[in-house]
Protein backbone atom coordinates (compact mmCIF):
# COMPACT_ATOMS: atom_id res chain seq x y z
CA UNK A 1 0.00 0.00 0.00
CA UNK A 2 2.86 2.35 0.81
CA UNK A 3 4.39 1.64 -2.60
CA UNK A 4 1.50 2.45 -4.47
CA UNK A 5 1.11 5.63 -2.47
CA UNK A 6 4.66 6.28 -3.19
CA UNK A 7 3.83 5.96 -6.92
CA UNK A 8 0.63 8.40 -7.09
CA UNK A 9 2.63 10.95 -5.41
CA UNK A 10 5.95 10.71 -7.91
CA UNK A 11 2.76 10.72 -10.59
CA UNK A 12 2.04 14.19 -9.58
CA UNK A 13 3.54 16.80 -7.34
CA UNK A 14 3.13 19.97 -8.78
CA UNK A 15 5.37 23.16 -7.84
CA UNK A 16 3.00 25.37 -6.02
CA UNK A 17 4.34 28.36 -7.37
CA UNK A 18 3.84 26.58 -11.28
CA UNK A 19 0.67 29.03 -12.46
CA UNK A 20 -2.62 27.38 -13.58
CA UNK A 21 -3.47 29.82 -16.19
CA UNK A 22 -1.97 32.70 -17.71
CA UNK A 23 -4.94 35.24 -16.80
CA UNK A 24 -2.91 38.47 -18.92
CA UNK A 25 -5.53 40.31 -20.41
CA UNK A 26 -6.01 38.95 -24.43
CA UNK A 27 -5.37 41.55 -26.81
CA UNK A 28 -8.83 44.07 -27.55
CA UNK A 29 -8.93 42.72 -30.90
CA UNK A 30 -9.42 39.39 -29.53
CA UNK A 31 -11.97 39.65 -27.18
CA UNK A 32 -14.12 41.96 -29.60
CA UNK A 33 -13.27 39.44 -32.59
CA UNK A 34 -14.84 36.96 -29.01
CA UNK A 35 -17.81 39.22 -28.64
CA UNK A 36 -18.85 39.63 -32.22
CA UNK A 37 -18.75 35.54 -32.45
CA UNK A 38 -20.18 34.45 -29.11
CA UNK A 39 -23.44 37.37 -29.21
CA UNK A 40 -25.36 35.69 -31.91
CA UNK A 41 -24.90 31.93 -30.10
CA UNK A 42 -26.31 33.65 -27.19
CA UNK A 43 -28.98 35.19 -28.82
CA UNK A 44 -30.44 32.12 -30.38
CA UNK A 45 -29.29 29.90 -27.29
CA UNK A 46 -31.51 32.77 -24.89
CA UNK A 47 -34.51 32.85 -27.08
CA UNK A 48 -34.45 28.78 -27.85
CA UNK A 49 -34.34 28.05 -24.29
CA UNK A 50 -37.01 30.05 -22.66
CA UNK A 51 -39.12 28.36 -25.50
CA UNK A 52 -38.05 25.10 -24.98
CA UNK A 53 -38.61 25.51 -21.63
CA UNK A 54 -42.09 26.67 -21.92
CA UNK A 55 -43.39 23.83 -24.35
CA UNK A 56 -41.37 21.76 -22.44
CA UNK A 57 -39.92 20.55 -25.58
CA UNK A 58 -43.30 19.93 -27.14
CA UNK A 59 -44.84 21.53 -30.91
CA UNK A 60 -41.57 23.13 -31.20
CA UNK A 61 -39.39 23.63 -34.59
CA UNK A 62 -36.47 21.49 -34.38
CA UNK A 63 -35.30 22.06 -37.53
CA UNK A 64 -34.68 25.63 -35.91
CA UNK A 65 -32.91 24.97 -32.86
CA UNK A 66 -30.35 22.42 -34.73
CA UNK A 67 -29.89 25.38 -37.10
CA UNK A 68 -28.95 27.73 -34.39
CA UNK A 69 -26.95 24.95 -32.69
CA UNK A 70 -24.94 24.31 -35.43
CA UNK A 71 -23.93 27.67 -35.33
CA UNK A 72 -23.14 27.73 -32.25
CA UNK A 73 -20.44 24.56 -33.00
CA UNK A 74 -18.77 26.67 -35.92
CA UNK A 75 -18.60 29.12 -33.57
CA UNK A 76 -16.69 27.02 -31.11
CA UNK A 77 -14.78 25.47 -33.78
CA UNK A 78 -13.28 28.95 -35.38
CA UNK A 79 -12.68 30.75 -31.96
CA UNK A 80 -10.29 27.90 -31.02
CA UNK A 81 -9.30 25.08 -28.29
CA UNK A 82 -10.76 26.50 -25.37
CA UNK A 83 -14.24 26.65 -26.92
CA UNK A 84 -13.95 23.27 -28.20
CA UNK A 85 -13.49 22.09 -24.66
CA UNK A 86 -16.07 24.06 -23.66
CA UNK A 87 -18.35 22.83 -26.69
CA UNK A 88 -17.68 19.29 -25.72
CA UNK A 89 -18.55 20.09 -21.60
CA UNK A 90 -22.07 21.45 -22.68
CA UNK A 91 -22.73 18.45 -24.57
CA UNK A 92 -23.67 16.76 -21.31
CA UNK A 93 -25.60 19.43 -19.77
CA UNK A 94 -29.08 18.98 -20.31
CA UNK A 95 -30.04 21.54 -17.03
CA UNK A 96 -28.56 24.11 -19.51
CA UNK A 97 -29.67 23.50 -23.28
CA UNK A 98 -32.24 22.52 -24.75
CA UNK A 99 -32.28 18.65 -26.52
CA UNK A 100 -31.36 19.66 -30.01
CA UNK A 101 -28.44 21.83 -28.86
CA UNK A 102 -27.10 18.79 -26.95
CA UNK A 103 -27.69 16.49 -29.68
CA UNK A 104 -25.51 18.67 -32.05
CA UNK A 105 -22.87 19.70 -30.15
CA UNK A 106 -22.23 15.77 -28.96
CA UNK A 107 -20.74 15.54 -32.79
CA UNK A 108 -18.08 18.36 -31.87
CA UNK A 109 -15.13 16.00 -32.25
CA UNK A 110 -11.71 17.31 -30.43
CA UNK A 111 -9.31 16.67 -33.57
CA UNK A 112 -7.55 19.80 -34.95
CA UNK A 113 -4.63 19.82 -37.31
CA UNK A 114 -1.43 19.65 -35.35
CA UNK A 115 1.47 22.07 -35.30
CA UNK A 116 4.90 21.19 -36.31
CA UNK A 117 6.92 19.55 -34.67
CA UNK A 118 9.22 22.07 -34.68
CA UNK A 119 7.12 24.33 -32.55
CA UNK A 120 6.26 21.14 -29.70
CA UNK A 121 9.99 19.91 -29.84
CA UNK A 122 11.13 22.97 -27.25
CA UNK A 123 8.27 21.87 -25.18
CA UNK A 124 9.43 18.28 -24.80
CA UNK A 125 13.17 19.21 -24.43
CA UNK A 126 12.46 22.00 -21.58
CA UNK A 127 11.31 19.32 -19.47
CA UNK A 128 12.36 16.13 -20.43
CA UNK A 129 15.68 16.85 -21.87
CA UNK A 130 17.50 16.77 -24.93
CA UNK A 131 15.28 14.51 -27.56
CA UNK A 132 18.20 12.18 -28.62
CA UNK A 133 18.97 11.54 -25.28
CA UNK A 134 15.38 10.72 -23.96
CA UNK A 135 14.69 8.59 -26.57
CA UNK A 136 16.10 5.76 -28.65
CA UNK A 137 13.73 6.79 -31.86
CA UNK A 138 10.72 9.37 -32.27
CA UNK A 139 8.88 9.63 -35.29
CA UNK A 140 8.16 13.69 -35.57
CA UNK A 141 5.29 13.12 -37.83
CA UNK A 142 1.79 13.00 -35.19
CA UNK A 143 -0.36 10.40 -35.19
CA UNK A 144 -3.48 12.56 -33.91
CA UNK A 145 -3.88 16.15 -32.95
CA UNK A 146 -6.31 17.59 -30.67
CA UNK A 147 -7.22 20.91 -29.08
CA UNK A 148 -4.86 20.63 -25.93
CA UNK A 149 -2.04 18.15 -27.15
CA UNK A 150 -0.92 16.16 -30.07
CA UNK A 151 0.34 12.17 -30.09
CA UNK A 152 3.37 10.89 -31.66
CA UNK A 153 5.17 7.62 -31.54
CA UNK A 154 8.55 6.63 -30.09
CA UNK A 155 10.59 4.12 -28.63
CA UNK A 156 11.69 4.00 -25.12
CA UNK A 157 13.56 1.32 -23.57
CA UNK A 158 12.66 -0.86 -26.76
CA UNK A 159 9.53 -0.69 -26.19
CA UNK A 160 7.10 1.08 -29.10
CA UNK A 161 5.39 4.13 -26.38
CA UNK A 162 3.10 7.23 -27.98
CA UNK A 163 4.12 10.88 -26.95
CA UNK A 164 1.49 12.99 -25.54
CA UNK A 165 2.82 16.79 -25.89
CA UNK A 166 0.77 19.98 -25.24
CA UNK A 167 0.32 22.29 -27.90
CA UNK A 168 2.41 25.63 -27.92
CA UNK A 169 1.61 27.92 -25.37
CA UNK A 170 -1.89 26.19 -25.05
CA UNK A 171 -1.64 27.53 -21.27
CA UNK A 172 -1.56 31.20 -22.36
CA UNK A 173 -4.23 30.70 -25.31
CA UNK A 174 -6.61 29.11 -22.84
CA UNK A 175 -6.02 31.19 -20.05
CA UNK A 176 -6.80 34.31 -22.43
CA UNK A 177 -10.50 32.03 -23.51
CA UNK A 178 -11.27 32.00 -19.91
CA UNK A 179 -10.40 35.61 -18.96
CA UNK A 180 -12.80 36.54 -22.06
CA UNK A 181 -15.59 34.00 -20.31
CA UNK A 182 -15.35 35.10 -16.86
CA UNK A 183 -15.60 38.70 -18.27
CA UNK A 184 -18.69 37.80 -20.76
CA UNK A 185 -20.57 35.78 -18.27
CA UNK A 186 -21.87 38.40 -16.05
CA UNK A 187 -23.36 40.49 -18.75
CA UNK A 188 -24.69 37.69 -20.34
CA UNK A 189 -26.35 36.20 -17.95
CA UNK A 190 -28.25 39.50 -17.69
CA UNK A 191 -29.78 38.76 -20.88
CA UNK A 192 -30.85 35.03 -19.80
CA UNK A 193 -33.48 33.38 -18.07
CA UNK A 194 -32.76 33.43 -13.54
CA UNK A 195 -33.12 29.36 -13.63
CA UNK A 196 -30.08 29.94 -16.51
CA UNK A 197 -28.58 32.21 -14.41
CA UNK A 198 -28.15 29.95 -11.21
CA UNK A 199 -26.43 27.10 -13.26
CA UNK A 200 -24.45 28.82 -15.65
CA UNK A 201 -21.60 30.50 -13.40
CA UNK A 202 -21.28 27.26 -11.27
CA UNK A 203 -20.41 25.46 -15.24
CA UNK A 204 -18.20 27.96 -15.96
CA UNK A 205 -15.83 27.14 -12.84
CA UNK A 206 -16.51 23.72 -13.12
CA UNK A 207 -15.54 23.59 -16.31
CA UNK A 208 -12.13 25.69 -15.95
CA UNK A 209 -11.40 23.01 -13.17
CA UNK A 210 -11.59 20.06 -15.32
CA UNK A 211 -9.89 22.19 -18.29
CA UNK A 212 -7.00 22.70 -16.16
CA UNK A 213 -6.68 19.11 -14.83
CA UNK A 214 -6.88 17.72 -18.35
CA UNK A 215 -3.51 20.26 -18.93
CA UNK A 216 -1.65 18.67 -16.34
CA UNK A 217 -0.29 15.12 -18.27
CA UNK A 218 0.73 14.67 -14.67
CA UNK A 219 -2.52 14.58 -13.18
CA UNK A 220 -3.65 12.28 -16.02
CA UNK A 221 -0.65 9.79 -15.05
CA UNK A 222 -2.21 9.62 -11.69
CA UNK A 223 -5.67 9.18 -12.49
CA UNK A 224 -4.36 6.26 -14.91
CA UNK A 225 -2.42 4.63 -12.50
CA UNK A 226 -5.21 4.81 -9.71
CA UNK A 227 -8.08 3.48 -12.69
CA UNK A 228 -5.37 0.61 -13.46
CA UNK A 229 -4.94 -0.58 -10.27
CA UNK A 230 -8.68 -0.34 -9.34
CA UNK A 231 -9.08 -2.92 -12.81
CA UNK A 232 -5.73 -4.85 -12.29
CA UNK A 233 -8.04 -8.07 -11.78
CA UNK A 234 -10.43 -7.43 -14.14
CA UNK A 235 -8.74 -9.47 -17.32
CA UNK A 236 -11.18 -7.75 -20.08
CA UNK A 237 -9.80 -4.71 -19.84
CA UNK A 238 -6.12 -3.13 -20.97
CA UNK A 239 -5.01 -0.25 -19.46
CA UNK A 240 -1.62 1.12 -20.92
CA UNK A 241 1.58 1.36 -18.75
CA UNK A 242 2.62 5.27 -18.12
CA UNK A 243 6.42 6.28 -18.14
CA UNK A 244 6.78 8.25 -15.25
CA UNK A 245 11.04 9.29 -15.30
CA UNK A 246 9.17 10.16 -19.21
CA UNK A 247 6.38 11.99 -18.12
CA UNK A 248 6.16 15.83 -16.97
CA UNK A 249 4.10 18.74 -16.73
CA UNK A 250 3.42 19.02 -21.20
CA UNK A 251 4.37 15.76 -21.62
CA UNK A 252 3.16 12.24 -21.20
CA UNK A 253 4.65 8.90 -22.39
CA UNK A 254 2.65 6.02 -22.78
CA UNK A 255 2.51 2.06 -23.67
CA UNK A 256 1.95 1.98 -27.65
CA UNK A 257 -1.48 -0.46 -27.45
CA UNK A 258 -2.75 -0.21 -31.04
CA UNK A 259 -6.19 -1.93 -31.60
CA UNK A 260 -9.99 -1.25 -33.51
CA UNK A 261 -11.96 1.46 -32.81
CA UNK A 262 -15.00 0.71 -30.92
CA UNK A 263 -17.66 2.23 -33.82
CA UNK A 264 -15.30 0.54 -36.60
CA UNK A 265 -18.18 -2.92 -37.24
CA UNK A 266 -16.10 -3.82 -40.44
CA UNK A 267 -13.35 -4.79 -38.99
CA UNK A 268 -14.95 -6.30 -35.44
CA UNK A 269 -17.15 -8.05 -37.24
CA UNK A 270 -14.01 -9.76 -39.29
CA UNK A 271 -12.71 -10.79 -36.30
CA UNK A 272 -15.73 -12.44 -35.80
CA UNK A 273 -16.09 -10.15 -31.84
CA UNK A 274 -20.03 -10.45 -31.05
CA UNK A 275 -20.88 -6.63 -30.58
CA UNK A 276 -23.96 -6.78 -28.66
CA UNK A 277 -21.67 -8.71 -25.91
CA UNK A 278 -18.70 -5.81 -26.48
CA UNK A 279 -21.66 -3.07 -25.71
CA UNK A 280 -22.45 -5.07 -22.73
CA UNK A 281 -19.31 -5.24 -21.44
CA UNK A 282 -18.02 -2.17 -21.72
CA UNK A 283 -21.34 -0.74 -20.14
CA UNK A 284 -20.67 -3.20 -17.40
CA UNK A 285 -17.29 -2.14 -17.14
CA UNK A 286 -17.71 1.86 -16.88
CA UNK A 287 -20.60 1.46 -14.28
CA UNK A 288 -18.12 -0.62 -12.19
CA UNK A 289 -15.77 2.24 -12.38
CA UNK A 290 -18.42 4.54 -11.28
CA UNK A 291 -20.32 1.96 -8.75
CA UNK A 292 -17.31 0.39 -6.59
CA UNK A 293 -14.29 2.85 -7.21
CA UNK A 294 -13.93 6.39 -5.93
CA UNK A 295 -13.01 7.27 -9.35
CA UNK A 296 -14.64 6.76 -12.84
CA UNK A 297 -13.86 7.35 -16.72
CA UNK A 298 -15.43 10.22 -17.68
CA UNK A 299 -14.39 10.93 -20.81
CA UNK A 300 -15.65 7.46 -23.26
CA UNK A 301 -15.98 8.61 -26.46
CA UNK A 302 -15.00 5.93 -29.86
CA UNK A 303 -11.38 7.81 -30.03
CA UNK A 304 -10.89 6.71 -26.16
CA UNK A 305 -11.86 3.08 -26.36
CA UNK A 306 -10.06 0.28 -28.75
CA UNK A 307 -10.63 -3.60 -29.01
CA UNK A 308 -8.31 -6.18 -29.62
CA UNK A 309 -8.22 -8.66 -31.82
CA UNK A 310 -9.47 -11.22 -29.05
CA UNK A 311 -11.85 -8.56 -27.71
CA UNK A 312 -10.79 -7.01 -24.58
CA UNK A 313 -11.56 -3.60 -24.04
CA UNK A 314 -8.27 -1.02 -24.34
CA UNK A 315 -8.94 2.13 -22.75
CA UNK A 316 -6.69 5.50 -23.61
CA UNK A 317 -7.20 8.99 -22.10
CA UNK A 318 -7.36 9.42 -18.79
CA UNK A 319 -7.18 12.92 -18.79
CA UNK A 320 -10.73 13.66 -17.95
CA UNK A 321 -12.27 11.78 -14.83
CA UNK A 322 -15.18 11.87 -12.67
CA UNK A 323 -15.17 10.80 -8.42
CA UNK A 324 -18.28 9.94 -6.69
CA UNK A 325 -18.11 9.77 -2.51
CA UNK A 326 -20.07 6.65 -1.46
CA UNK A 327 -22.89 9.24 0.00
CA UNK A 328 -23.30 10.64 -3.06
CA UNK A 329 -23.49 7.18 -4.76
CA UNK A 330 -26.11 5.88 -2.42
CA UNK A 331 -28.19 9.35 -3.17
CA UNK A 332 -27.57 8.50 -6.92
CA UNK A 333 -28.88 4.83 -6.58
CA UNK A 334 -32.19 6.52 -3.94
CA UNK A 335 -32.68 9.17 -7.03
CA UNK A 336 -32.86 5.55 -9.64
CA UNK A 337 -34.88 3.96 -7.24
CA UNK A 338 -37.50 7.18 -6.67
CA UNK A 339 -37.96 6.81 -10.44
CA UNK A 340 -38.46 3.30 -11.01
CA UNK A 341 -40.99 3.56 -7.33
CA UNK A 342 -42.87 6.44 -9.25
CA UNK A 343 -42.29 8.10 -6.22
CA UNK A 344 -41.85 12.47 -7.11
CA UNK A 345 -41.90 13.32 -3.16
CA UNK A 346 -38.38 11.14 -2.77
CA UNK A 347 -37.24 11.78 -6.15
CA UNK A 348 -37.50 15.15 -5.16
CA UNK A 349 -35.61 14.84 -1.84
CA UNK A 350 -32.84 13.31 -2.98
CA UNK A 351 -32.73 16.04 -6.03
CA UNK A 352 -32.33 18.54 -3.00
CA UNK A 353 -29.78 16.49 -0.90
CA UNK A 354 -27.78 16.37 -4.37
CA UNK A 355 -27.48 19.90 -4.51
CA UNK A 356 -29.24 19.68 -7.27
CA UNK A 357 -31.77 22.10 -6.43
CA UNK A 358 -32.17 24.77 -4.10
CA UNK A 359 -33.86 23.95 -0.31
CA UNK A 360 -35.62 26.81 -0.90
CA UNK A 361 -37.36 25.43 -4.14
CA UNK A 362 -41.17 25.40 -4.34
CA UNK A 363 -41.64 21.75 -3.24
CA UNK A 364 -44.77 21.19 -4.75
CA UNK A 365 -44.52 22.59 -8.11
CA UNK A 366 -41.39 19.95 -8.33
CA UNK A 367 -43.29 17.67 -6.79
CA UNK A 368 -45.73 18.10 -9.53
CA UNK A 369 -43.67 18.45 -12.89
CA UNK A 370 -41.50 15.56 -11.65
CA UNK A 371 -45.30 13.11 -11.10
CA UNK A 372 -45.77 14.06 -14.96
CA UNK A 373 -42.85 13.68 -15.96
CA UNK A 374 -42.32 10.02 -14.30
CA UNK A 375 -45.54 9.13 -15.74
CA UNK A 376 -44.27 9.84 -19.55
CA UNK A 377 -40.90 7.68 -18.53
CA UNK A 378 -43.44 4.53 -17.16
CA UNK A 379 -45.13 5.09 -20.71
CA UNK A 380 -42.85 2.09 -21.37
CA UNK A 381 -41.39 -0.06 -19.79
CA UNK A 382 -38.67 0.45 -16.44
CA UNK A 383 -36.23 -1.82 -17.73
CA UNK A 384 -36.35 0.08 -21.03
CA UNK A 385 -35.49 3.29 -19.54
CA UNK A 386 -32.72 4.78 -20.96
CA UNK A 387 -29.89 7.80 -20.33
CA UNK A 388 -31.81 9.68 -22.27
CA UNK A 389 -34.79 9.48 -20.42
CA UNK A 390 -33.32 10.96 -17.27
CA UNK A 391 -31.38 13.73 -19.25
CA UNK A 392 -35.17 14.65 -20.57
CA UNK A 393 -36.33 14.83 -16.80
CA UNK A 394 -33.59 17.51 -16.39
CA UNK A 395 -33.84 18.97 -19.78
CA UNK A 396 -37.94 19.75 -20.13
CA UNK A 397 -38.68 19.67 -16.12
CA UNK A 398 -36.00 20.39 -14.40
CA UNK A 399 -35.06 23.57 -15.95
CA UNK A 400 -37.99 25.40 -15.16
CA UNK A 401 -36.79 25.33 -11.92
CA UNK A 402 -33.68 26.60 -9.76
CA UNK A 403 -31.61 23.70 -11.14
CA UNK A 404 -27.93 22.86 -11.57
CA UNK A 405 -25.43 20.19 -11.51
CA UNK A 406 -22.78 19.53 -9.58
CA UNK A 407 -19.19 18.41 -11.19
CA UNK A 408 -19.67 14.95 -10.71
CA UNK A 409 -23.39 14.83 -11.47
CA UNK A 410 -22.57 16.17 -14.65
CA UNK A 411 -19.47 14.06 -15.53
CA UNK A 412 -21.75 10.97 -14.64
CA UNK A 413 -24.10 12.00 -16.87
CA UNK A 414 -21.70 12.58 -19.67
CA UNK A 415 -20.38 9.62 -19.13
CA UNK A 416 -23.90 7.71 -19.57
CA UNK A 417 -25.08 9.34 -22.17
CA UNK A 418 -21.70 8.48 -24.30
CA UNK A 419 -21.80 4.86 -23.87
CA UNK A 420 -25.78 5.47 -24.75
CA UNK A 421 -24.31 6.73 -28.21
CA UNK A 422 -21.72 3.83 -28.68
CA UNK A 423 -24.86 0.94 -28.25
CA UNK A 424 -27.23 3.11 -30.41
CA UNK A 425 -24.34 2.87 -32.97
CA UNK A 426 -24.35 -0.48 -33.31
CA UNK A 427 -27.84 -0.76 -33.11
CA UNK A 428 -27.61 -3.62 -31.23
CA UNK A 429 -30.28 -4.92 -28.48
CA UNK A 430 -29.52 -3.70 -25.29
CA UNK A 431 -31.44 -2.91 -22.12
CA UNK A 432 -29.38 -0.05 -20.24
CA UNK A 433 -31.44 -0.83 -16.75
CA UNK A 434 -30.93 -3.88 -16.65
CA UNK A 435 -27.17 -4.00 -17.07
CA UNK A 436 -27.63 -1.35 -13.93
CA UNK A 437 -29.94 -3.46 -11.79
CA UNK A 438 -28.08 -6.04 -11.94
CA UNK A 439 -24.53 -4.78 -11.14
CA UNK A 440 -26.74 -2.57 -8.12
CA UNK A 441 -27.98 -6.19 -7.07
CA UNK A 442 -24.17 -7.21 -7.44
CA UNK A 443 -22.94 -4.52 -4.90
CA UNK A 444 -25.62 -4.61 -2.51
CA UNK A 445 -26.52 -0.87 -3.07
CA UNK A 446 -30.72 -1.53 -3.89
CA UNK A 447 -31.07 -3.06 -0.80
CA UNK A 448 -28.62 -0.65 1.15
CA UNK A 449 -30.35 2.59 -0.70
CA UNK A 450 -33.58 0.90 0.93
CA UNK A 451 -32.23 0.80 4.43
CA UNK A 452 -30.81 3.87 4.19
CA UNK A 453 -34.69 5.09 2.62
CA UNK A 454 -35.89 3.34 5.92
CA UNK A 455 -33.61 4.85 8.14
CA UNK A 456 -34.17 8.10 7.16
CA UNK A 457 -38.12 8.26 7.46
CA UNK A 458 -37.46 6.73 10.97
CA UNK A 459 -35.12 9.41 12.07
CA UNK A 460 -37.82 12.06 10.50
CA UNK A 461 -40.49 10.79 12.45
CA UNK A 462 -38.38 10.74 16.31
CA UNK A 463 -37.60 14.24 14.79
CA UNK A 464 -41.11 15.76 14.98
CA UNK A 465 -41.97 13.31 17.80
CA UNK A 466 -38.94 15.21 19.65
CA UNK A 467 -40.12 18.89 18.17
CA UNK A 468 -43.73 17.88 19.17
CA UNK A 469 -42.81 16.90 23.04
CA UNK A 470 -41.89 20.74 23.52
CA UNK A 471 -46.11 21.12 22.99
CA UNK A 472 -46.96 18.33 25.62
CA UNK A 473 -46.52 21.21 28.88
CA UNK A 474 -48.95 23.14 27.24
CA UNK A 475 -51.33 20.10 27.01
CA UNK A 476 -50.61 18.69 30.20
CA UNK A 477 -51.31 21.96 31.31
CA UNK A 478 -54.67 22.61 29.51
CA UNK A 479 -56.03 19.07 30.95
CA UNK A 480 -54.72 19.49 34.32
CA UNK A 481 -57.01 22.72 34.27
CA UNK A 482 -60.24 21.47 32.71
CA UNK A 483 -59.80 18.68 35.62
CA UNK A 484 -59.42 21.36 37.93
CA UNK A 485 -62.68 23.21 36.59
CA UNK A 486 -64.55 20.75 36.67
CA UNK A 487 -65.34 20.51 32.83
CA UNK A 488 -63.82 17.02 32.54
CA UNK A 489 -64.78 13.73 34.22
CA UNK A 490 -62.17 11.74 32.39
CA UNK A 491 -59.26 9.37 34.36
CA UNK A 492 -55.90 10.32 34.50
CA UNK A 493 -54.99 7.75 31.88
CA UNK A 494 -56.26 10.01 29.25
CA UNK A 495 -53.56 12.95 30.03
CA UNK A 496 -50.72 10.86 29.28
CA UNK A 497 -52.15 8.96 25.84
CA UNK A 498 -53.37 12.41 24.64
CA UNK A 499 -49.81 13.99 24.82
CA UNK A 500 -48.38 10.58 23.11
CA UNK A 501 -51.14 10.85 20.65
CA UNK A 502 -50.40 14.41 20.12
CA UNK A 503 -46.83 14.05 19.21
CA UNK A 504 -47.56 10.97 16.74
CA UNK A 505 -49.97 13.00 14.66
CA UNK A 506 -47.30 16.26 14.64
CA UNK A 507 -44.66 13.71 13.59
CA UNK A 508 -46.38 12.14 11.18
CA UNK A 509 -47.59 15.12 9.93
CA UNK A 510 -44.21 16.79 9.42
CA UNK A 511 -43.35 13.51 7.71
CA UNK A 512 -46.33 13.77 5.31
CA UNK A 513 -44.41 15.57 2.72
CA UNK A 514 -41.67 12.90 2.43
CA UNK A 515 -43.97 9.47 3.40
CA UNK A 516 -47.23 9.65 3.02
CA UNK A 517 -47.47 5.96 4.17
CA UNK A 518 -45.80 6.01 7.21
CA UNK A 519 -48.05 9.11 7.87
CA UNK A 520 -51.17 7.37 7.68
CA UNK A 521 -49.89 4.39 9.40
CA UNK A 522 -48.98 6.99 12.55
CA UNK A 523 -52.47 8.82 12.22
CA UNK A 524 -54.19 5.85 12.68
CA UNK A 525 -52.43 5.06 15.38
CA UNK A 526 -53.15 8.57 16.89
CA UNK A 527 -56.83 8.00 16.06
CA UNK A 528 -56.64 4.57 18.11
CA UNK A 529 -54.66 4.83 20.90
CA UNK A 530 -57.52 8.00 21.45
CA UNK A 531 -60.45 5.87 20.49
CA UNK A 532 -59.23 3.14 22.48
CA UNK A 533 -58.78 5.31 26.08
CA UNK A 534 -61.77 7.00 25.54
CA UNK A 535 -63.84 3.73 25.13
CA UNK A 536 -61.70 1.94 28.15
CA UNK A 537 -62.84 4.81 30.33
CA UNK A 538 -66.34 4.78 29.77
CA UNK A 539 -66.76 0.81 29.44
CA UNK A 540 -64.73 0.91 33.10
CA UNK A 541 -65.81 3.84 34.62
CA UNK A 542 -66.96 3.66 38.13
Amino acid sequence: MEDRKEVLEAAIEPDAKEPTFDFKKPPIWLIIKTILKLVPVIVYLRRDRREWVKKEGKNVNEKKFRKHAERALKTFVALGPAYIKLGQWLSSRADLLPQPYLDVLEKLQDDVLPAPFSDVRPILEKELGALDDIFEHFDTSAISGASLGQVYRAKYMEKDVVVKISRPHIEQTIGQNIYILKKLLPIATRFIDENLRFSAEGMLYQFIETVHEEMDYRIEARNLIEIKNNLKEDKSVIIPKVYLDRTSRHVITLEYLPGTKVTDIRTLDEYNIDRAKLVYRIHRLFFKMLLRHSIFHADPHPGNISVASNGTIILYDFGMVGRLDDETRRRLVRLYLGLVDKDPVRTTDVLIELGTLEPSVDRRLVEKGLELSIQSLHGKKVDRMEVKALQDLANKTLSRFPFRLPKSLALYMRMASILEGIYHYHEVRFQFVRVLVSLLEEEGLIKEAYIEEFKRYVNRFAKGIEISSELAPMIKQYLTDQKTTGKSKMNSNVLPISVISSSIIIGSTLLFPYERNFSYIGFALSAALLLGTLLFNKLFRK
